[in-house]
């Protein structure tokens, strides 16, 4: 069964410090969470091969939080629904995201994102591997 706690410590979300991966869904509870960051998971499902998982998460960033830098054991592909943020991606230039804007986030990369002052709400489907955690500290 995955948990809503703690899924996203970040946008997006958000990390998911001590969460892994398993057949069908994740599981375990976080070591910690960002303050400000609601998450609910949305679905899971195994992809073919056994291999990968994806989880599907919306999250709502409140205003002036800021999610820590973060990994993902595979590729992150979100879009904000609402609000306005600031995504810092290694290896990239910083970016400033509104509603309709999408961004992708490449296996193993540390990113971070600095809401703005209202609340951002984020449609995030990450696609990991399997038995890892979902996020990790960077």
């Amino acid at each position: 069964m995955l948990t809503r706690r703690g899924f996203v410590e970040c946008a997006l979300c958000a990390v998911m410090t001590g969460f892994a991966a398993t057949a069908v869904e994740a599981q375990g509870q976080p070591a910690g969470q960002t303050s400000g960051v609601t998450r609910k998971i949305l679905s899971t499902e195994e992809l073919p091969g056994g291999q990968y998982v994806v989880v599907q998460v919306a999250a709502e960033i409140a205003p002036d939080a800021t999610v820590a830098r973060h990994t993902h054991p595979g590729i992150e592909s979100s879009v904000i629904l609402a609000g306005e943020a600031e995504l810092f991606v290694d290896g990239q230039p910083n970016r400033t995201l509104r509603a309709g804007d999408s961004f992708q986030i490449p296996a193993v990369t540390p990113h971070s994102l600095r809401n703005g002052s209202g609340a951002t709400r984020v449609a995030g489907t990450y696609t990991v591997e399997k038995g890892k955690p979902l996020a990790s500290p960077a």
